[in-house]
């Protein structure tokens, strides 16, 4: 190349200096290419100063978040009449069910009756046998279980499920648990005990609930496999020749609890539930978010919240007979005195309707101040179930302590190919078949534009518009000024940014956004070796305005985001479709306060550049170019690292990888030209 020669990227031209030049500019101070490295460390030591300042307090974000949800809380429904409520909670059902725990799994999977396999029996002990099982959620993967069974066992007895929470290293070994099963089989039940996934010998790699997230990224509810494992459980026990179908009860903690007001709620063929502190409405986790109300990622599920919460399943229970247990000073979740309040009392006139009120019963243990299902719970359900389902003796309980086995003696063999809940996403997504992208221009033309409304669908996204810019402070110093903005957006939800520029630089120049996901902070820092970003665009005779959308640096919670991220899908909303929103609101609001010749975006980190090319790809003409450091060159990135939920909650949108993939995102994004920049095999992209 010649001396003088010039480089194009299709956005700017530079020109190659002879090296005798630039050192003879770096003695005078200044060089033909720009400011002196000194120059240039000066600018970026005052763009840190700025960026240190606080735009927004988090507890405010928390409390606005916290707004936002309780206006998307479901009302109770209001029946009329027994038989309005009776078809009422059959449509809920249906729903529920169809279009979303099943939304996306394949019919021949959710249709499929059970197969059982590994049948042992296990040294049981006086009036009672015990055996373990395994049987098939999915293909390719499966759950143990242990049966228990009394001894001896004849015509058809009683069924009772149960089902137990986080308890990872024991799973259903916990002492607490097995007594529990051995005192319903010694009153004449035949009791199963399935394995939860995730626990016990199930806590493998991969098996983490938070996984569930990969599931919505392919495309299937992440719940649905939660679901599958307790059905299939029922259906083996609905099966069994030695039990009376029409007497089968449900009962777990915690996250068993969670796991028996689903299922008995939504399959009638459970008669008795006695959930025990597992679950309140969406106010109680929205209130309580700080307190380990907000629960997990299954139980707050991907739209499950659309139309009703977990009080209108409990309702649903009307009139089968149904206890809720909950401790007075549970010191997890769940205490009775709010459970009382926000779900036993206002479903109590579900019962009535019924004439059965006294099927409806509620229960605070006072006796062990913790998350329990202890003696008191216990002996309360083993009176509830002698009265509904007909078990032998009395709510004493009957001591069996000899007959307690370790997690080895219980534990089964699982196949080592059994598939984790990552490895079905993974799975899933290679069955993914999308149709190729039409060459014919005009054939792509109508592409991109159905292809861009799918995605404002997938993302859920809704228009918002900036209802206040509030600036926060100024700075006006070495020839830097700035603006701190806290913005609040037409929805209630809050965002933040700073806008800078070099006094000397004109008013409409060229405006960049930049979006970091580790937040403005690290905006203002060098990353991969490339000199600090707002610093060097500043110097480049450009405007910046930094920007924290949701979920990011300041415009975060004061609590874990993905307590909120779960929440709001549960909700109806995608996170990930909020915040492409606020850019593109923030971005309309910017082109007409400085009126910027060209308006550009850089995005540093996965979250980032996803949500830039949402936003680019609704709104294709606003951006003159888009470029992304430390991106993903697919979303295949997410489970093959694999990048967790909580790391980067916003992500893990609803079918969004099954339908769309980064390079198609980058196509809908024209004519937006869009520069992707990759960091070296040893660098990490932010919040990895």
């Amino acid at each position: 190349m010649s001396e003088g020669q010039k480089i194009c990227n299709g956005i700017s031209c530079i020109t190659t200096i002879p090296l005798r030049m630039c050192l003879l500019g770096l003695l005078i101070g200044e060089t033909p290419l720009g400011p002196t490295l000194l120059q240039a460390q000066e600018t970026a030591d005052e763009v840190q100063l700025v960026l240190t300042q606080e735009v927004q307090p988090k507890p405010a974000v928390t409390f606005q978040l916290q707004q936002y949800l309780l206006r998307r809380e479901p009302a109770l429904p209001n029946p009329s009449s027994a038989k309005e409520w009776t078809a009422d909670a059959e449509k809920i059902r249906t729903r529920l069910l169809d279009e979303v725990i099943f939304h996306g799994w394949p019919e021949a999977w959710v249709n499929a009756p059970p197969q059982v396999d590994g049948f042992e029996q296990i040294p049981g002990g006086k009036g009672f046998r015990r055996w373990r099982l395994r049987y098939e959620v999915v293909p390719g993967m499966e759950v143990t279980a242990i049966l228990y069974t009394p001894e001896p066992l004849h015509g058809k007895a009683p069924g009772i499920l149960v089902t137990m929470g986080h308890f990872p290293e024991l799973g259903n070994a916990v002492e607490f648990n097995q007594t529990l099963c051995i005192n319903y089989a010694l009153r004449g039940a035949v009791v199963l005990n399935p394995e939860w996934i995730g626990m016990g010998e199930l806590s493998q790699e991969g098996n983490e609930h938070w996984f569930a997230a990969h599931l919505d990224l392919v495309g299937a509810n992440g719940v649905g496999l939660f679901y599958l494992a307790m059905r299939r459980a029922l259906d083996y026990l609905y099966h069994n020749p030695h039990v009376d179908a029409n007497r089968i009860g449900m009962t777990g903690l915690s996250g068993g609890g969670w796991q028996t007001i689903m299922l008995s709620a939504l399959d009638e063929r459970v008669r008795a539930s006695v959930p025990v502190a597992g679950y309140t409405t969406l106010a109680g986790r929205v209130e309580r978010v700080g307190v380990g109300e907000a629960g997990d990622i299954e139980q707050n599920a991907t739209g499950f919240w659309v139309g009703q919460d977990y009080s209108t399943l409990t309702a649903m229970r009307a009139p089968r007979p149904t206890l809720l247990l909950n401790n007075t000073g549970d010191d997890c979740c769940f205490r009775a005195p709010l459970v009382n309040l926000e779900i036993f009392a206002p479903i109590r006139r579900f019962f009535s309707l019924y004439g059965s009120d006294s099927a409806f019963l509620f229960h605070a243990n006072t006796d062990e101040p913790a998350h329990n299902y202890g003696l008191d719970n216990r002996q309360q359900s083993y009176g509830f179930f002698i009265k509904n389902l007909g078990l032998n003796g009395d709510d004493r309980e009957i001591p069996v302590g000899e007959d307690i086995k370790t997690f080895d003696e219980l534990r089964g063999t699982i196949p080592k190919d059994n598939l984790t809940i990552l490895g079905l996403a993974r799975k899933l997504c290679n069955q993914i078949m999308r149709d190729p992208v039409p060459s014919d221009p005009s054939a792509l033309a109508s592409w991109t534009q159905s292809e861009s409304k799918r995605l404002g669908t997938t993302v859920r996204y809704q228009q918002v518009s900036i209802s206040q810019a509030w600036p926060a402070w100024n700075t006006w110093r070495k020839q830097i000024e700035s603006i701190s903005f806290r913005f609040q957006l037409s929805n209630g939800l809050p965002a933040g940014g700073i806008w800078m520029k070099k006094v000397a630089t004109p008013n409409d120049a060229p405006l960049i956004i930049v979006l970091n996901d580790g937040g403005m902070k690290a905006a203002g820092k060098a990353t991969w070796d490339r000199t600090p970003e707002i610093a060097d665009r500043l110097d480049r005779g450009e405007q910046v305005l930094a920007l924290e959308v949701l979920f990011t640096g300041d415009s975060a919670p004061d609590q874990p985001a993905h307590l909120f991220t779960e929440m709001m899908a549960a909700t109806g909303d995608r996170p990930l479709g909020i915040e492409s929103a606020q850019l593109l609101a923030l971005a309309h609001w910017a082109q007409q306060r400085w009126r910027p010749t060209r308006l550009l975006v850089e995005t540093t980190g996965i979250r980032s550049q996803v949500q830039a090319l949402v936003a680019a790809g609704l709104e294709p003409k606003l951006f003159s170019s888009l470029t992304t450091y430390g991106g993903m060159q697919s979303f295949n990135y997410l489970l093959d690292k694999p990048v967790t939920y909580l790391s980067a909650p916003d992500l893990f949108c609803l079918d969004l990888y099954k339908i769309f993939d980064i390079n198609s995102l980058i196509l809908l994004a024209a004519p937006t030209r869009v520069v992707e920049q990759h960091p070296s095999a040893s660098s990490t992209p932010p919040n990895q």
